[in-house]
């Protein structure tokens, strides 16, 4: 897992418990934990779901809080929205004062309303898509940067570094991935032209159709808003096409995974993504 996921797990946990004081009917203190613990994207999940146990294990290991006990109750939302919502209703009835997660903002967003409605605190480490935060929910954080601040950065850079590029934009059509496409393509300006935009399926494998069409249209530049797992499956199968032109992404893409299914297509890949919590001094504790 990886350490800045540890540290910010950590911090998580404090901001929930610390608030929940609301006397509860037991020695007990239950918060959730949300987020996709199967498919695709599970490893993102399942480093969630550890992160949050081995901080309530250092908490409950002092005493817990307010002299209860921490409890996690762990949901799997699948990276669905529908699902997301399943999965609040059930930790908002199981009793829960607070949740991590969920993971991805197709999921955060529809599931912040039922958090929202129940006034439980809902705090995620990686939805970035600025509608989360801007619903007026007063219950709902994020400790991770926005698409509107990653999506321009990544222009920026396309400016400096490729300032009269063709660049060819795709996206996975979800909250997160369309929604940082839109924000890198309206922040690039009037340098750099865009000679190729299309969404794909988020799950699909074979991805040659569209690179054939995206390789004809000759971009010197690909930037991808997505997930890890068609990010690696794309730059691989461009790379089989005699597709060379270099590839950019954002955070989603920030991960092990994307260097092990991509393999040697993933060299010079371009990624934005914000600061490592492990870097923090006050991380050190945690870690």
């Amino acid at each position: 897992m990886k350490p800045s996921l540890l540290a910010r797990i950590g911090v998580l946990l404090v901001g929930i418990v610390t608030g929940a004081c609301t006397p509860a009917p037991s020695n007990v203190l239950k918060i959730g934990a949300a987020g996709p613990m199967t498919g695709d994207q599970s490893k993102m999940g399942i480093d969630l779901r550890h992160g949050v146990e081995l901080a309530v294990e250092e908490w409950n290991a002092r005493g817990g809080v307010l002299g209860k006990r921490i409890v996690v109750q762990v949901e799997d939302d699948q990276h669905d929205p529908k699902q997301a919502v399943a999965v609040a209703n059930k930790l908002v009835h199981s009793g829960v004062v607070g949740v991590i997660g969920h993971w991805n903002s197709s999921a955060s967003i529809p599931a912040s309303g039922v958090y929202s409605q129940a006034k439980v605190v809902m705090i995620t480490p990686a939805s970035t898509n600025p509608r989360l935060t801007e619903q007026g929910f007063p219950t709902i954080f994020r400790v991770c940067g926005r698409d509107d601040q990653q999506g321009p950065l990544a222009a920026r850079f396309v400016r400096e570094r490729f300032p009269t590029a063709a660049v060819a934009v795709l996206h996975d059509k979800t909250t997160y991935g369309q929604g940082l496409a839109e924000e890198f393509q309206k922040a690039l300006g009037s340098g750099p032209r865009v000679v190729f935009g299309s969404g794909i399926t988020q799950g699909d494998k074979d991805f040659r159709a569209v690179l054939t069409t995206v390789k004809a249209a000759r971009p010197e530049i690909i930037f991808f808003g997505g997930i890890y797992p068609e990010a690696a499956l794309l730059v691989r199968q461009a790379r089989e096409l005699g597709l060379i032109a270099p590839f950019i992404s954002g955070d989603g893409t920030y991960d092990q995974k994307f260097l092990e299914i991509a393999g040697p297509a993933a060299d010079g890949t371009y990624l934005t993504f914000g600061p490592d919590p492990a870097d923090f001094p006050q991380s050190q504790a945690f870690l």
